[in-house]
């Protein structure tokens, strides 16, 4: 048997045990990828097989800014803790160089191109019907984002959109590159502190982080370290359930960010349904799940940002690498000044003392 062909029968039994593709491709020591490419080549027809990939040409800008045809899709971005999905049209799709923006309300997109290596349309026979998706993976076969269709997308869309982009690649060999591990951190007695920290009290718009992290050549937890006191304060993981479940209650609109390499994806709104389930923080609500790995915390901390509108808190989660996990924000649009509402509910951390302050 060929290695391809095993690879095939394992995710055939796999799948029939409910097993998801990630899970599966991490028993079989390949990437998810390389899982969509052993099922290379794949057909237009939909009772050929119960499941087919096609290989899409890597002229991402354009593909995007045709998913719109789809109608109302699901969103899906992940990394290895949090997995944020949400419904809406891809709308108001633009791209500077490899940076991409889909602005469309529902639908809130920071995309980095220069990461996405790889993309299947992919096609599975689920119960009585078939799920299509478009899958897109970074250099190591790891997937940024998905695009899931709904029963109300439009289906004749999604065909003609994978028709023009369809590679004509037919080889079930995909080559990755083992993931890159992020530059340790220098030590901080090598960090201009004191010139960071007047940096970070000047900042006038929370966009300036990353190039005041750059300037400095500081992880985004050695910045926390580093922080002015007031700016950063580490708290307990437990306070992170506190705070969702505070903000459904009191109705409060936040923010939630999830990223990898290739993409930011972010809810913007209220949240009602806040769910634990075993080590899950889960949001179940109609348009917006977040599927959060609470032990996966190693960090979290309350972060507040210099802008022209006023100091902008944040509360944001790091794994035991120093990986950001989620990041949350109150709703807010620029020119207009944080929450009040928010604030409380940042507030009240603080003030539950001894169960949240590390």
């Amino acid at each position: 048997m060929s290695q391809i062909q095993a690879i095939r029968d394992f995710f055939h039994t796999a799948r029939q045990e409910k097993a998801r593709h990630r899970d599966i491709a991490a028993q079989l020591g390949i990437s998810e990828a390389e899982l969509l490419a052993a099922h290379l080549p794949s057909s237009y027809q939909e009772n050929e097989a119960y499941f087919r990939t096609i290989q899409l040409r890597p002229e991402w800008p354009e593909l995007i800014a045709m998913t719109e045809s789809m109608g109302e899709v699901m969103a899906l971005t992940r990394n290895e803790s949090c997995v944020h999905e949400k419904t809406g049209v891809y709308r108001k799709v633009s791209h500077q160089g490899n940076t991409g923006l889909v602005l469309g309300g529902a639908i809130d997109l920071r995309i980095f191109y220069q990461h996405w290596k790889t993309g299947f349309a992919v096609i599975e026979e689920a119960g009585e019907g078939y799920q299509r998706s478009l899958q897109f993976f970074d250099e190591s076969g790891t997937a940024v984002h998905k695009i899931f269709l709904k029963p109300q997308s439009n289906v004749d869309a999604y065909y003609a959109l994978t028709k023009h982009f369809a590679s004509g690649e037919r080889s079930p060999q995909l080559e990755v590159q083992t993931s890159t591990k992020n530059s340790p951190e220098r030590s901080d007695d090598k960090v201009d502190v004191l010139g960071f920290r007047t940096a970070w009290s000047s900042l006038r718009d929370t966009h300036d982080f990353f190039a005041l992290l750059k300037n400095f050549s500081v992880s985004r937890t050695q910045a926390l370290r580093l922080a002015p006191p007031q700016f950063a304060q580490k708290i307990e993981v437990n306070c992170v359930r506190d705070l969702l479940e505070n903000a459904a209650q009191q109705q409060v609109p936040i923010m939630v960010f999830v990223s990898n390499r290739g993409m930011v994806q972010i809810h913007s709104g209220v949240v009602n349904k806040v769910v634990v389930m075993g080590a899950w923080i889960n949001i179940l609500d109609p348009g917006f799940n977040l599927h959060l790995r609470e032990d996966h915390i190693a960090q979290a901390w309350i972060v507040k940002k210099p802008t022209i509108d006023g100091l902008v808190t944040s509360v944001e989660l790091f794994d035991a690498q120093g990986e950001t996990i989620a990041m949350f924000f109150g709703e807010r649009k620029p020119g207009k000044p944080e929450l009040c509402e928010w604030r409380a509910l940042i507030d009240n951390l603080h003030q539950e003392g001894t169960p949240c302050l590390a």
